[in-house]
């Protein structure tokens, strides 16, 4: 039997990572992080438990790039079922209800994924093949709505997104949709209806009183 090719060894490694990334999330969906452990996931991707240390240098290094892998593909797919022509107003809100989404639809993995990337002595946030997916997604949306830096735009979204999902997840004390969306809109000049509104209106935004 002839050797495979490299293009073919390729394709099957990307292919056993796409399993034990689809696999994480599935079981800290099920499970939460803490109660999924790598010989778990081994198992539901249906890999000998050491070929997960040959793909991924841990578990956290794992779930992150897992949840990024989620949210690129959660973006790419949302934003493919636009109508041709669709304007940069309506496809960056599209993509911040996608992502505040995520938090409701999948709380276990984005709870989890925020805590580990918030946690120093987890680690440092490292800039995984999936977040760099999903980072490209993000600053084509914000260069073509008009983003003077892009990058530093991306920046600033990333982290609104963030802080929006943990108000949305925070235990004891979470935010509805509604109010995180608001305000995320208003940064960005969207009108309320664009996107996938969580009510028909927007939710009153309170006054500052004005000390003189």
């Amino acid at each position: 039997m002839a050797p495979r090719g490299e293009s073919v060894n390729e394709e099957m490694r990307a292919r056993s990572r796409r399993r034990i990334m689809r696999a994480t999330i599935e079981l800290v969906d099920e499970n939460g992080y803490v109660g999924t452990t790598l010989s778990d996931i081994a198992a539901r991707a249906g890999l000998a438990r050491g070929l997960l240390s040959y793909y991924f240098d841990g578990k956290r290094l794992l779930m992150q790039a897992a949840t990024h892998r989620l949210m690129h593909l959660e973006l790419a797919a949302v934003l493919a079922e636009l109508p041709p022509g669709t304007g940069p107003e309506a496809r960056l809100a599209r993509a911040i209800d996608a992502v505040l989404g995520l938090a409701l639809d999948h709380p276990r993995v984005m709870r989890s994924h925020l805590a580990l990337i918030l946690d120093p002595d987890a680690g440092t946030f490292v800039q995984d093949p999936e977040q760099q997916r999903l980072g490209a997604i993000l600053r084509e949306l914000l260069q073509d709505w008009g983003a003077e830096d892009p990058v530093a735009e991306h920046a600033v979204l990333r982290s609104a997104l963030m802080g929006g999902c943990i108000g949305v997840l925070l235990p004891g004390a979470a935010l509805p949709l509604a109010p995180i969306r608001a305000d995320l809109f208003a940064r960005y000049g969207l009108a309320w209806e664009l996107g996938v509104p969580p009510q028909p209106q927007a939710p009153l935004r309170p006054q500052l009183s004005v000390r003189v």
